[in-house]
């Protein structure tokens, strides 16, 4: 189970910057402990339980890096070009390979074996070849263009396809990763109706457990879909305790404000421990940050946009954490904004915003509408504009801070 020490958020500040949440999570929660080997070809988004340290060198041999020709520096003139003899010839996949014979150079390609003794590799380009010998030109250093080495892998280190091949490439099939993440996913309040279900006057489909279950699932997390609870606060408390046990990661959305209907923040205090519930971001303020019997809960916002926007930029984060992986928090893209807007400081807000073409470059295009019920301010843009604390005004052509969901996600 994750663990999170009392005073972990403790503030007395009325809104909680974001930053102040995020290093508050690194410094005071701990990572879920245990790990299992899993075959390589399944292991894409796990993460590395220990460092890999390779058993050999990787190439296992010294090697060129260029086509060319590969020579003893120490047979070169020290001033002016050197003509040598060729001796040999060397492709990739050489298997045996005789010493370099002194005062010559040895035809070779990327990829090949260097032989004994050769320790400099001059690129075909540079170089004459006239009558069986190579002129060399003068100044080129010791030990260019060849490589060796043995590449490694950090604990934490979230397996992409470069992280396997690298895996692969020690002859490793399987790889030490830690266990998923366990998170129990709950919606919120009696207006929401399960997608596929007739749908009542004033009632509304829920997309928050869809979408946040493919953050979560994208993060390598294992989902409980635990349904929608009705704004009722014994339910909301039964389900919640029920979890906890099973679980690492508790996620709502939706009542965690200060309606007579929100129970969910009632619930986690009569359960546990309520560290903090608003953070100074728009869209999403209301969003509950806690402790019930050893889970860590999250609570976000019911809009799908504010749900979206505190997850990628708080409870994804906490995710990585908790799964023994670094937070993704993007440091963003400058970018020129091509509208105006103004903001209360104090708080960081996020733009939905498009990457689009002008006469003078790209610039980002603001989403028409506001709020944070839009699914569609989501699909039709291209990322956020993150807009600081201090920050109280954009006019067209001010450099902002730009945030791609191919970054967040």
């Amino acid at each position: 189970m994750a663990q999170l020490s009392d005073d972990a958020f403790a503030s007395g500040a009325p809104l909680l910057p974001i930053d102040e949440a995020l290093a508050l999570i690194r410094a005071r929660v701990t990572p879920i402990a245990g790990g299992q080997e899993v075959p390589l070809v399944e292991a894409a988004g796990c993460i590395l339980d220990a460092a890999l340290t390779a058993p050999f060198a990787v190439p296992p041999f010294d090697k060129s890096a260029v086509d060319g020709y590969a020579v003893r520096h120490g047979d070169l003139a020290r001033d002016g070009a050197s003509r040598l003899p060729v001796s040999a010839r060397l492709a990739a996949g050489a298997a045996a390979v005789a010493p370099i014979e002194p005062g010559t150079a040895v035809r070779i390609f990327t990829g090949a074996p260097m032989p004994a003794g050769a320790d400099t590799v001059f690129r075909q380009e540079d170089v004459q070849v006239a009558d069986g010998a190579v002129l060399l030109p003068a100044g080129l250093k010791a030990g260019a263009n060849f490589a060796a080495g043995a590449p490694a892998l950090p604990a934490g280190t979230r397996l992409d396809a470069r992280a396997i091949a690298v895996h692969a490439a020690f002859g490793l099939t399987t790889a030490r990763v830690r266990r998923p993440l366990r998170v129990a996913l709950f919606s919120t309040g009696n207006e929401i109706i399960q997608p596929g279900l007739p749908l009542p006057p004033g009632a509304q489909y829920d997309s928050n457990r869809a979408l946040l279950g493919a953050l979560l699932a994208a993060r390598g997390a294992v989902v409980s879909d635990l349904g929608i609870l009705p704004d009722d606060r014994p339910k909301i408390t039964e389900a919640l305790a029920g979890a906890a046990g099973s679980h690492d990661l508790i996620l709502t959305s939706g009542g965690v404000s200060t309606g007579e209907e929100d129970h969910v923040k009632a619930a986690v205090e009569a359960l546990g421990r309520l560290n903090f519930w608003r953070l100074a971001i728009k869209p999403g303020r209301p969003v509950a940050m806690g402790a019930i019997r050893g889970a860590a809960f999250v609570g976000l916002p019911g809009n799908p946009v504010a749900s979206f926007v505190t997850f990628v930029r708080f409870a994804g984060p906490l995710a990585d954490h908790l799964a023994g992986a670094p937070m993704r928090t993007p440091r963003g893209i400058p970018v020129v904004a091509d509208f105006r807007y103004g903001k209360k400081a104090g708080r960081r807000e996020y733009v939905r915003a498009t990457l689009v073409e002008s006469e003078a470059g790209p610039v980002l295009r603001k989403f028409p509408r506001e709020g944070a019920a839009l699914l569609s301010s989501l699909t039709g843009t291209d990322g956020l504009v993150e807009l600081s604390e201090e920050t109280t005004d954009i006019a067209p052509g001010a450099l902002v801070r730009f945030l791609p969901y191919a970054l967040l996600m």
